[in-house]
């Protein structure tokens, strides 16, 4: 994970002392090299020697013997000449989305994106708060969620080695997508579009225990584990048997239509995750982006469709891009007078007087009529959620 983080500054580093372009280098020499570089520059734990020496050997396990000598000089050569501005982790500088791109180890194409979006001094947050290792524990100790009167965080200990965590009694979701499970309220009739892992269905299931709710997911394979699950969850069963689970694309739900509400968080680019995610970063193209909304503009208008009169669709991503978000919402707006944008700074209200909302600055997570939450200026990852309600 942190070779993932700091990719290109690793690569830059590396490149200052090698003769030849990281380009053209065997996949699994740079890799080698790129772990050995985290380990010298990052970790303390490994003497340098035994760092060399082990990255050496794994490029001859590798079967790319004739490129051990090759390692051992680069590995050499940079620790000799390592200078101050080679430290870990490094400052992130502020001139431009150049040099933020730079020096925090992101694409440079995603911080322009997010310096024209968000402003620079955003973009500084997110890409800090990217390369910041979440907390999801360490013996326990909790404290009151941010925005969520029922949410806790973890202060320390690790949750993941509890016997709860192991029978499935909890689930580690970050808080904003929590908040998007919050707005989608109550009905009798609730819809899951896009299920798996379960973290949403379950959080729809606790507020509404009596409803039927149907969680549909592609794969066979994640609906079983999101049987599962639920299963696990509820040793009570009570809330699992109001939950039927549906293998299903959702671009062509198979049901009737008639349910109170539809939560569609759609598949999505997941740049807003990139702190639990960071392999996403290099991943991704802004050639993947067309295909993304034009696959959320399916689910969003399939999801649509499944609406009673007065039934509400709360889309939602953990996305920061605007083609998967506002323009998804806008495009199929624009296609459809049956429907209305419901203004989420206002359900945010309710949640509030319903005491479920703790958080009190509306303003701060919200753009327009939409919820956005960018991480580093808010202490979670980055969701956005809109609410159509059907109208005639």
């Amino acid at each position: 994970m942190g070779v993932q983080r700091w990719r290109s500054v690793l690569d830059a580093q590396i490149s200052e002392s090698s003769a030849q372009s990281i380009s053209k280098l065997d996949l699994e020499v740079l890799t080698a090299l790129r772990i050995a570089v985290y380990q010298l520059r990052w970790l303390t734990r490994i003497p340098a020697r035994a760092a060399i020496n082990e990255r050496v050997e794994l490029v001859k396990r590798a079967r790319k013997r004739s490129a051990a000598s090759f390692v051992n000089a680069v590995l050499r050569k940079l620790t000799a000449t390592a200078s101050p501005s080679m430290s870990a982790p490094p400052t992130i500088n502020r001139d431009s989305a150049e040099t933020v791109a730079a020096s925090s180890a992101h694409p440079l194409w995603l911080v322009e994106r997010w310096a024209q979006a968000y402003g620079l001094e955003s973009a500084v947050q997110i890409c800090r708060h990217n390369q910041s290792v979440p907390v999801t524990a360490e013996g326990i100790e909790l404290a009151p969620g941010a925005f969520l009167a029922f949410a806790r965080l973890v202060r320390h200990g690790d949750i993941t080695k509890t016997s709860a965590f192991r029978a499935g009694l909890c689930v580690i979701p970050d808080e904003a997508s929590q908040l998007v499970a919050a707005l989608v309220g109550r009905g009798a009739r609730v819809l899951d579009c896009c299920a798996a892992p379960g973290g949403k269905t379950r959080a729809i299931a606790d507020h509404n225990v009596h409803a039927a709710i149907a969680a549909v997911e592609l794969h066979p394979h994640r609906a079983r584990l999101l049987r599962s699950l639920l299963r696990s969850q509820e040793p009570s069963t009570e809330v699992a048997a109001n939950i039927t689970v549906v293998v299903a694309d959702a671009r062509n739900l198979p049901f009737a239509g008639s349910f109170d509400r539809v939560l569609a968080a759609v598949p999505c680019s997941g740049t807003g995750t990139l702190s639990r995610n960071p392999e996403i970063k290099w991943r991704l193209t802004p050639e993947d982006l067309p295909d993304l909304q034009a696959r959320q503009v399916a689910i969003l208008h399939s999801a649509l469709a499944q609406l009673a009169l007065g039934g509400r669709v709360i889309y939602s991503t953990c996305s920061l891009e605007r083609e998967e978000n506002e323009e998804v919402v806008e495009s199929v707006l624009a296609e459809n007078s049956a429907f209305r944008l419901v203004d989420c700074k206002t359900e945010l209200q309710h949640l509030q007087q319903q005491g479920e909302l703790i958080w009190s600055d509306f303003a701060a997570l919200t753009r327009g009529h939409y919820l956005r939450t960018l991480p580093g200026v808010h202490p979670c990852d980055g969701f956005f959620a809109a609410i159509l309600e059907r109208v005639s």
